[in-house]
């Protein structure tokens, strides 16, 4: 699997065969919403996931504090709009993406020491998932769009914390 950031003329032809169901979109944007927002701030930095050949995932991550409205820390990395194609779920791509978070945060965004993510309180499987990747639940919670959002947290540097699968 290789992670890395979006590249207009690589990936964007394969963002726009991405499928998505419809109904995940209130727990996530879209690749073609996460590159239009990148168009527009170039904060919003995109990451492509692929496996071999086909594009599996897409996320976002953001070291703009303004854009963190989360937290009061300013050395937090903001990770959001996470999705992998509809064809290539429940294969394991998800968590691997995951467990490769903190590498990433400290290669590109040296002195952000954690991770914050925001996850529908109805999405028990992206609960799960987070949870088993090492993010932790510390209570705190935030008025979405589509309802009641938790904020999760995973500090860079302790990805030994993981869970083994």
């Amino acid at each position: 699997m290789i992670i890395r950031g979006f590249r207009e003329t690589d990936d964007y032809p394969f963002i726009c065969r991405y499928q998505l169901p419809p109904e995940q979109a209130i727990y996530t944007s879209t690749p073609i919403e996460v590159i239009k927002a990148f168009r527009a701030d170039p904060n919003q930095k995109p990451y492509v996931i692929y496996a071999g050949d086909p594009l599996v995932g897409c996320f976002v991550l953001n070291g703009s504090r303004s854009a963190n409205t989360y937290t009061d820390e300013r050395s937090s990395l903001l990770f959001k709009s996470f999705s992998i194609d509809a064809r290539y779920q429940k294969r394991g791509y998800a968590y691997e993406a995951l467990r490769a978070l903190p590498e990433i945060a400290k290669q590109e965004y040296p002195g952000k020491t954690e991770i914050l993510l925001t996850v529908h309180h109805t999405n028990t499987p992206a609960i799960d998932l987070y949870q088993k990747a090492g993010f932790e639940d510390k209570g705190y919670r935030y008025a979405g769009t589509h309802g009641e959002e938790l904020i999760f947290h995973l500090r860079v540097g302790e990805e030994e914390k993981i869970k083994s699968r």
